[in-house]
């Protein structure tokens, strides 16, 4: 009879130890990854318009996560039948927090794109704890060795300014820098609502630079296979996911929360799906600022997210 692997060993219980995401090893050594999943930090919230505290999201999410570290055998999930994440053959590693310099946008954002390259180098599938969602930037350039990729987001906003009043790096801009990439052949935008940073005129050039944008509202009416069919098939996928696109019912620890969002399985799903379309080769989660949240849920949900993520993603690799 299959077990949770607690007959030796410590219990380790979630709130012991060291908060390292999942509970998965540390390797602080950059140049010595040997993993099939790095998981790095980039505690940087300069780019905020309105609320910070995302420079917490990290140390927030990896606490969380511990809640889901499963043990030492695994996550059974009984509605699929399958256990994700099984400590047999799951190489998951924690490299810490790329090295923010405070007030300083660029060197900040170089020091994220060296750990992704890092990651990238070691063969290993970058998964970036944000920050907000500039971070992305510097992660999108270190792709630019790696072939082609589409640009799947989740957020409640565009993101697609291009300049304003000389801010080009901040947490408006970032899929507009992304679809300026010769390597990035698409976005896929999706759960884009309400009133957004990005003018008229920013949604009809990311139209024009090959975007295809979708709202909560469009997601539910297409379903989330006919969302799917909408993103290149076969394709290699880099999936960004703004905590608020989430409803603030379920994710109020945001900077800028925007209600009428997704819940938890409609975007499950559609991970799913997408890591069975095609190949995720990248991932970030940004945007989650713990002080807004004194339950705590965000930082769960974010955690939670991450983790069925990524034990799809191995799971989905290792049938193909």
């Amino acid at each position: 009879m299959a077990s949770h692997g607690y007959e030796s060993g410590r219990l380790n219980l979630p709130f012991v130890g060291i908060c390292t995401f999942g509970k998965f090893p540390y390797q602080p050594d950059w140049d010595a990854i040997d993993a099939d999943v790095a998981v790095m930090g980039a505690p940087f919230d300069f780019g905020t318009q309105w609320r910070s505290g995302a420079r917490m999201g990290p140390r927030g999410i990896r606490e969380a996560s511990t809640l889901f570290s499963f043990g030492h055998a695994g996550a059974y999930d009984f509605e699929d039948d399958i256990t994700y994440l099984p400590a047999e053959t799951t190489r998951i590693v924690d490299i810490g927090d790329a090295d923010i310099v405070h007030t300083d946008t660029i060197r900040s954002h170089a020091n994220i794109e060296t750990g992704v390259r890092k990651i990238l180098a070691a063969g290993a599938l970058p998964v970036v704890l944000g920050g907000d969602h500039s971070i992305n930037i510097p992660c999108i350039n270190a792709f630019d060795d790696q072939g082609p990729i589409h640009v799947v987001q989740i957020d409640a906003h565009l993101d697609f300014v291009d300049e304003r009043h000389g801010v080009r790096y901040g947490h408006g801009n970032p899929m507009r820098r992304a679809a300026e990439k010769p390597y990035v052949t698409g976005l896929s935008q999706i759960g884009i609502r309400n009133v957004s940073s990005t003018a008229r005129d920013g949604y009809e050039d990311a139209r024009k630079m090959g975007s295809d944008i979708q709202s909560v509202r469009h997601f539910r009416k297409l379903g989330v296979d006919g969302m799917l069919a909408r993103i290149p098939a076969g394709s290699r996928y880099y999936l960004t996911i703004d905590i608020d696109a989430f409803d603030p019912s379920i994710a109020p620890g945001t900077g800028t929360p925007s209600h009428g969002g997704f819940l938890y399985y409609e975007i499950l799903e559609f991970i799913d799906g997408l890591a069975r379309r095609g190949d995720i080769v990248g991932l970030d989660l940004v945007e989650v600022a713990p002080d807004y949240d004194p339950t705590g849920s965000t930082s769960i949900l974010a955690a939670q997210i991450l983790m069925n993520t990524l034990g799809r993603i191995l799971h989905h690799r290792s049938k193909a």
